[in-house]
């Protein structure tokens, strides 16, 4: 079932100054959202991404199409039935924007005290919802008292102290270390497999779709430039600011300079085969050299796990008689794609 639909949809700001053009920050775009998946929007600065989520938010008002959201066209809805809209919808944002004011347990309270839900239901949701995120121990503590990643789950707790269907992550992890980032995505994944809310997440971080994600949607210059399920597009990109992205996590096969290294560096014959789930795995292609009697050694790219399923490029550098690695080499690309190019002619 399609949760979040937009049709069309076209967002223009006036221009900043005299003289200037107006600013289209998305163009033409449509989209489905299937309710309980994870989708990301990744692009760079100034691709629309941001827009879309504030569309879908109702915080902004398309200059052209549709936002529905469950069926119901958001850009016809009066005020009343915004603020029901938004209490199904949770935000998560990139500097956590927690009331320094308030404890950990009072900034997870309040949009539940804005919706004026008894006191006891209160106390009882924000108990909870602590504990989901780790945090009962730091209810009484203030935003300052805690590290990056605790702001964010306290930010995320909070997102979901409604129950809301829909949660948009803007930027969720930007501000975040490495292994934290893991933590609040590993926090985002159980709170779609256990409590099925779909998520929107907005990113310039491919790592971040590749971590959370079931479908991806590209975006550039605010159109969509590229969307599908995120193995296919990780594992196949077809637009050329997605290949940037995807080089970003996944080792691509070397060309010009950095394949002239390669040689340099290593003896033999060099080449490239493709891995990817539901055609061949590495032992594979491992297997199929050394029947030849062909030695090999892995000079550069690997596998990745991406959703459970592998994909990856493996540069290989091959040593044996001319005639076996010619026959090696057949026999392995018979069924992993072979990519080759010898710089050396």
């Amino acid at each position: 079932m399609t949760l979040i639909r937009l049709t069309g949809v076209t967002k223009t700001f006036p221009p900043s100054g005299k003289g200037g053009s107006p600013v289209v920050a998305v163009d033409d775009v449509s989209l489905d959202i299937a309710a309980g998946e994870v989708c990301g929007i990744i692009g760079y600065s100034g691709a629309g991404k941001s827009t879309v989520l504030r569309l879908v938010n109702a915080l902004e008002t398309p200059t052209s199409g549709t936002v529905e959201i469950d069926g119901r066209d958001v850009t016809n809805l009066r005020e009343r039935e915004l603020r029901e809209l938004r209490g199904d919808i949770g935000m998560i944002f990139q500097q956590f924007n927690l009331f320094d004011s308030r404890t950990v347990a009072g900034n997870v309270a309040y949009p539940l005290e804005v919706a004026r839900r008894p006191r006891a239901e209160i106390a009882s949701r924000v108990d909870e919802l602590l504990r989901f995120v780790g945090l009962s121990d730091k209810a009484r503590n203030y935003p300052e008292q805690l590290s990056g990643g605790q702001k964010q789950r306290v930010g995320i707790a909070r997102a979901l102290a409604t129950s809301p269907r829909i949660l948009l992550a803007d930027e969720a992890t930007s501000a975040l270390d490495p292994d934290t980032t893991q933590e609040v995505l590993g926090l985002l994944k159980r709170i779609n497999d256990e409590l099925g809310v779909t998520i929107l997440v907005i990113t310039h971080e491919m790592d971040v779709i590749r971590t959370l994600a079931d479908r991806v949607i590209v975006m550039e210059h605010g159109r969509v430039i590229e969307s599908g399920d995120v193995f296919d597009v990780l594992s196949a990109p077809q637009h050329a600011a997605t290949r940037r992205f995807v080089a970003s996590i996944i080792e691509d096969v070397p060309v010009g300079e950095q394949l002239r290294t390669l040689h340099d560096r290593h003896p033999g014959r060099i080449v490239t085969f493709t891995i990817r789930e539901g055609d061949v795995t590495q032992a594979d292609v491992f297997a199929a050299l050394s029947s030849h009697g062909v030695r090999f050694e892995l000079v550069h790219g690997g596998i990745n796990d991406i959703g459970g399923r592998v994909f990856g490029h493996l540069t290989l550098a091959l040593t044996g008689e001319a005639d076996a690695v010619e026959q090696a080499i057949r026999a392995a690309s018979t069924f992993a794609p072979l990519i080759e190019e010898d710089v050396r002619g």
